[in-house]
């Protein structure tokens, strides 16, 4: 599917339905939408903050005429979007799960899953909901309390003590963070249950489905490179990125050092100090001791 969104001004929205309606389109309703209307080829939605969706397998014949019949530039309105919504703006509901921490010596490994539906797609899409990495946090902390109010969700904190033990158990990190997604797509389909799983492809598939339980045994699951860009997965990044920023502020604070992100010289330097200061002893605390940044002390 590839996905198109265009910035149009209200003096347009009436230009724009006239041209849908001389291509047959058919329209239909759709909550913080002027309309939602379809073709053969695509799937619109006009938004009433003038954000105009278009999507569909190929849509960029449909999108040329459209900003002819408007008299716009396609150089200056059009861009690809960010995000390619599973089954035409997620007609079908299905749970996205995503990670962060990962990657950081320093913090805890967030896991969050979220449920998506038609409803709640159009008020992500609206809100500006996208892959995490393409957020500033103040972003992010602002659009995890709308994606919490506005779905099924589930955030799955790990600790660095648990990872260590945990760790120290699997011994191994994707299987570690298959057990992590397991547990959230477990917790959302407690309280209510779907079809359809999408996770970020970060290892062998019958990781997840083998740390799966009861309920998520019957669920299809799709591990995907580049998840994100699915408005779920997209949904659960922000919100394990928030909790893994309010985490690593409180460790801040708590042993009144700035604790860099990522695996860096800077985090090495950082560690050092942190022993120092507090010892080897309490650096399973603030650390996953996997690392090589470790054994680099």
């Amino acid at each position: 599917m590839n996905t198109y969104t265009i910035k149009i001004d209200k003096e347009n929205f009436t230009a724009i339905e006239a041209f849908l309606k001389s291509k047959n389109a058919e329209f239909s309703t759709q909550q913080y939408a002027i309309f939602r209307a379809k073709l053969p080829c695509a799937i619109i939605v006009l938004y009433s903050s003038g954000k105009l969706l278009i999507q569909g397998k190929d849509v960029t014949t449909l999108v040329q005429e459209l900003h002819t019949a408007l008299g716009l530039n396609n150089q200056e309105k059009i861009h690809p979007a960010e995000l390619n919504i599973i089954n035409n703006l997620s007609d079908e509901p299905h749970i996205g799960v995503d990670e962060s921490g990962k990657g950081d010596y320093f913090g805890p490994l967030v896991i969050a899953g979220v449920l998506a539906d038609k409803t709640n797609t159009a008020k992500f899409i609206e809100s500006g909901v996208k892959d995490s990495k393409k957020l500033t946090d103040e972003k992010i902390l602002k659009l995890a309390g709308i994606i919490k109010a506005n779905s099924i969700h589930t955030v799955v904190i790990i600790g660095n003590e648990k990872y260590n033990e945990l760790y120290t158990k699997f011994n191994n990190l994707n299987k570690l963070l298959a057990w992590g997604h397991a547990r959230v797509i477990e917790n959302i389909l407690e309280k209510q249950s779907c079809k359809y799983a999408l996770s970020d492809k970060f290892g062998n598939e019958n990781l997840i489905k083998n740390a799966l339980l009861e309920k998520g045994r019957n669920i299809t699951l799709e591990q995907r490179i580049r998840g994100e860009e699915d408005i779920a997965v997209a949904a659960a990044s922000i919100l394990a990125r928030a909790e893994y920023v309010k985490r690593m502020n409180t460790l801040c604070n708590k042993y009144e050092l700035n604790l860099p992100k990522g695996a860096s010289n800077l985090v090495l330097e950082t560690a050092k100090k942190f022993v120092s200061l507090y010892g080897k002893d309490k650096l399973n605390l603030i650390a996953k001791l996997h690392f090589r940044t470790t054994s680099q002390l």
